[in-house]
């Protein structure tokens, strides 16, 4: 039955926010934790802020999710768009938008179905990236030196994987641990392979030449740190090649597609690895053995070689009959050529002695001076003509000096005024009154004082005797 006006009249007045906050308690203490089935949507991955916005939704309706960020960064599953999933939180209310929401603290993928739609909807997208193709795909070493392993420290995978080494081939290993499972396990499994392959070759610890990434077997949520994105990727950026031994040989994961060689269990990577020690031994020995023989084989091949060769040959008789023979030829005819070649120098020494005699060289001396008096003679006459020639040209250059001689201008009259440094003058403009000047005649020299102020046009002064007290004007 609807209540009258009157009654709702007389109920009491209360806020907004007194209502919100009354509604907010009253769902929070109904519901202080639940675990929500629903396909999320409309996820757009952490905001600015490190929180997640989002939706839960099934056919028939939807509820606002929210995760903080300090819980999100602990998932070990990460919420995304249109994965069916079972979210554990509290429901509460957000009075400023007029909502209930479920503030969620744990997500988990709703069956193996969704993990499996998950797994392949990751894998499709890592494949378009070209993660996956052989051609990136490195080669293991023949036979390394040092294998680096990641995975977990106590398990019996690592105890697997020495006690085949040991069997196989001994070699140094390093083992990096990880925990393989749990929530930390993908970060610690990528920051393992990317810290191996930042070893230095030849630093204080060796760099591995083959990686091995390893677990036991487990169930789809057990393996899933190794469908990780950054563990994928992790695998694919190493340059050191990586054996991936995650699981039982039915069991796949994503590391499996990106490393160079797939291992169906921790043995078998370890059988990869490196040869069994006893057949590379055998190899060897067999080949030293091969090696032998072939020696062996091509050292009997040559020397029956150069036995036929010999037989072809001439014999020692046959090689040295015409050397010899012309031996004894010469030797014959030596005597005779030696007694000829000394006649022929007795002749030669016969004839330049001849030459030598004293009356020889005393006629050889009265010729040789018979020529230095006449080359003495010759030189005497040719000094004479030459000091002659040499005294008419220095006459002529005397006369003409005295032609052209100011000396001669002097004799005929004129004067050579020099000031006080000696340097002739040439215009009056350059003389001052007061300046001394020196007159050169063609009889002598004599000093004088400039005074006044002569120009070419004034009249010249009447020459006279100079006034008493004073001195006669050079111009005048």
């Amino acid at each position: 039955m609807a209540a009258s006006t009157d009654e709702l009249a007389n109920l009491p007045e209360i806020t907004v926010s007194e209502l919100s906050t009354s509604i907010k308690r009253m769902i929070e203490e109904n519901y202080s934790y639940v675990r929500l089935r629903g396909e999320v949507s409309g996820f757009r991955g952490p905001h600015s802020s490190g929180h997640c916005y989002f939706s839960l939704k099934d056919e028939s309706a939807k509820i606002e999710a929210v995760i903080w960020k300090g819980v999100y960064g602990r998932l070990r599953f990460k919420p995304e768009e249109g994965l069916e999933v079972i979210a554990t939180g509290k429901i509460t209310t957000y009075p400023g938008a007029s909502k209930y929401q479920i503030v969620i603290e744990g997500i988990e993928p709703a069956g193996a179905g969704a993990l499996m739609a998950l797994l392949e909807e990751r894998r499709k997208k890592l494949a378009a990236e070209g993660l996956f193709e052989d051609a990136r795909k490195k080669p293991l070493p023949y036979l390394p030196c040092i294998i680096g392993v990641v995975t977990s420290p106590t398990g019996a995978v690592i105890r697997d994987i020495l006690h085949r080494l040991s069997d196989r081939c001994p070699c140094h290993v390093l083992v990096w641990p990880v925990r393989v499972q749990g929530e930390t396990a993908a970060a610690e499994i990528a920051q393992a392979i990317a810290g191996f392959n930042a070893l230095k070759p030849g630093g204080t610890i060796p760099r591995p030449d083959v990686l091995i990434v390893a677990r036991g077997g487990g169930s789809l949520e057990d393996l899933w740190s190794f469908n990780e994105e950054m563990v994928v990727r992790a695998a694919a950026a190493s340059e050191i090649p990586l054996i991936s031994a995650v699981g039982h040989e039915t069991d796949f994961t994503l590391i499996d597609f990106v490393a160079d060689r797939r291992a169906p269990t921790p043995s078998a990577a370890a059988e990869m690895a490196v040869p069994v020690r006893a057949e590379l031994l055998a190899n060897i020995r067999a080949i030293a053995a091969r090696l032998t023989g072939a020696e062996t084989r091509l050292i009997e091949k040559l020397r029956a070689e150069v036995r036929g060769l010999a037989r072809g040959l001439p014999t020692a008789d046959n090689v040295l009959a015409l050397p010899r023979q012309r031996l004894d030829s010469l030797g014959e005819r030596l005597p005779r050529a030696l007694r000829a070649n000394a006649q022929k120098f007795r002749l030669r020494f016969e004839r330049a002695a001849s030459l030598h005699t004293p009356r020889a060289l005393k006629t050889h001396i009265r010729h040789m001076r018979d020529q230095t008096a006449t080359l003495s003679a010759r030189a005497a006459r040719a000094e004479g003509v030459m000091q002659s020639a040499r005294r008419s040209r220095l006459t002529a250059a005397g006369q003409l000096l005295n032609a052209f001689g100011y000396q001669q201008v002097l004799a005929r009259g004129y004067a050579l005024v020099r000031d006080a440094d000696g340097v002739p003058v040439r215009k009056t403009a350059a003389i001052s009154a007061g300046d001394r000047l020196s007159i050169e005649m063609s009889d002598g020299r004599v000093g004088a004082v400039a005074e006044g102020e002569t120009s070419p046009s004034a009249p010249k002064a009447k020459r006279g005797k100079p006034e008493k007290g004073g001195q006669g004007s050079l111009f005048g």
